[in-house]
């Protein structure tokens, strides 16, 4: 297990940053101050509402003090890359998407240890561990940021190419954090099967409610369809995989990490689920609206 947590698991991490990166360029940083409402919608609610409401439920949810903190590790993470994929399936404004998942993503190096520091004081009080802040910095910069540099660079140069493997290196990297996250479950699952039926369901309403509270401030804030629809699939998506890295990696105890793998396969589901549903009722209003301007 600790072979599998310690080496391929951040390994299957950098793949999956460095697939981000392949199919980032200066125009999505850009695009930050092009269409400053819109991101600064997405930005806010992942940065600040996101983690209130992990923090709320962790208070009020009946459950292990480590699982709460597990939940705040989650919270404390980047939007997930999938989100990009669910964001296209849905017809949403996937440049806007891919530039919330890349910023936020490089502001994990704060983020991360901020939160997670915070709420191990919080939770576990004197039993908290120590979370070693420089390593947490460090490790996030190799396994996050220069990963994702590097892919920009490799696009960069070659462009063919990263379009070309952008696609093949994502599709590996999610097989990889779905097979990491089975073996993980199968060789400790006597510790770690109780804490599941406690965890499920927390993260389904986690998961849930960050769909409906973007999906509610977008549409107040007057987004337009595309912009709505990916500020709410950015917020319901997280990078379950960091979440993971720092519970069994930084913190030593893979218990912390149980939320984020729980949510990391529920949000496939909800996250699909929504797409698909908003896909459809974006076909229609766009058929209706032909039906009438013809």
């Amino acid at each position: 297990m600790g072979f599998i947590t310690n080496v391929i698991l951040p390994l299957a991490l950098a793949l999956i940053m460095f697939a981000m990166g392949l199919g980032l360029t200066g125009r999505d940083f850009a695009r930050v101050f092009a269409q400053p409402k819109d991101f600064l919608a997405g930005a806010g609610l992942q940065l600040i509402v996101l983690p209130a409401a992990a923090f709320l439920l962790a208070s009020i949810w009946p459950m292990a003090a480590i699982l709460a903190v597990g939940l705040m590790i989650l919270a404390s993470c980047p939007g997930g890359t999938t989100s990009n994929l669910m964001t296209l399936i849905a017809r949403g404004d996937v440049a806007l998407s891919i530039s919330l998942t890349a910023v936020i993503s490089l502001l994990a190096v704060l983020t991360v240890p901020l939160i997670v520091g915070n709420s191990l004081t919080h939770f576990l009080g004197q039993d908290a561990p120590p979370l070693p802040v420089l390593e947490t910095v460090l490790k996030i910069t190799a396994i996050v940021v220069v990963p994702t540099a590097l892919g920009m660079l490799v696009r960069r140069l070659a462009p063919a190419f990263a379009d070309w493997a952008g696609g093949h290196t994502r599709l590996l990297s999610t097989a990889v954090f779905l097979l990491v996250v089975i073996a993980g479950l199968v060789v400790s699952r006597e510790d770690i099967v109780p804490f599941f039926t406690v965890a499920g369901p927390v993260c389904l309403v986690f998961n849930l409610l960050m769909l409906a509270i973007a999906h509610g401030v977008a549409t107040g804030l007057r987004l337009k369809r595309p912009q709505r629809i990916a500020v709410t699939i950015e917020c319901g998506f997280q990078n379950a995989t960091l979440g993971i890295v720092v519970g069994t990696t930084l913190l030593n105890d893979v218990r912390f990490a149980i939320p984020s793998a729980v949510y990391g396969l529920i949000m496939l589901f909800t996250g699909l689920g929504y797409s698909i549903l908003v896909a459809r009722r974006s076909a229609a209003e766009d058929a209706g609206q032909d039906r009438t301007g013809s």
